[in-house]
């Protein structure tokens, strides 16, 4: 595994001993990026370390929600909207369109229910809303992806 920085290399272990925790036999470490992948339901999250600055990291959670969804105004409006009402994390599109959900938190000040907290967050929602697209827009779920 290739890493930036101490910090961010630090900040994996950390993370590592927590998602095993948390998680156990449902978390499976990354060979390609610093991270770990969850499944829940329908949906699939990427716990993954990023470098931030040169002493410390962050740990973001992402899942694809859905991919190949028809794009159109009342889809944005939908999204928007329902970022207006989360606690944690945003609804965003990745550069190919497909629509994800993610939260980050600092690494250095993350502790273990910080972190279950941030992930569940994405799972759960991930998992509540990837249906509710596919119905109205179209395209596919993590799981109709595997």
């Amino acid at each position: 595994m290739d890493f930036q920085n101490d910090a961010q290399k630090q900040a994996y272990e950390k993370v590592s001993g927590m998602v095993k925790e948390l998680f156990g036999q449902f978390a499976n470490a990354r060979t390609d990026i610093p991270g770990f992948g969850i499944s829940y339901g329908s949906a699939y999250v990427i716990v993954q370390v990023f470098p931030w600055g040169d002493n410390d990291a962050t740990i973001t959670t992402r899942s694809y929600v859905v991919t190949g969804a028809e794009l159109n105004q009342e889809m944005m409006q939908f999204l928007l909207h329902a970022n207006d009402q989360m606690r944690f994390g945003a609804f965003g599109l990745d550069k190919d369109n497909d629509i994800f959900y993610e939260h980050t938190i600092v690494a250095s000040t993350a502790d273990l229910e910080e972190l279950k907290a941030s992930v569940m967050a994405v799972v759960y929602t991930a998992d509540q809303y990837d249906d509710q697209i596919v119905s109205r827009w179209g395209g596919q779920r993590a799981s109709d992806r595997k």
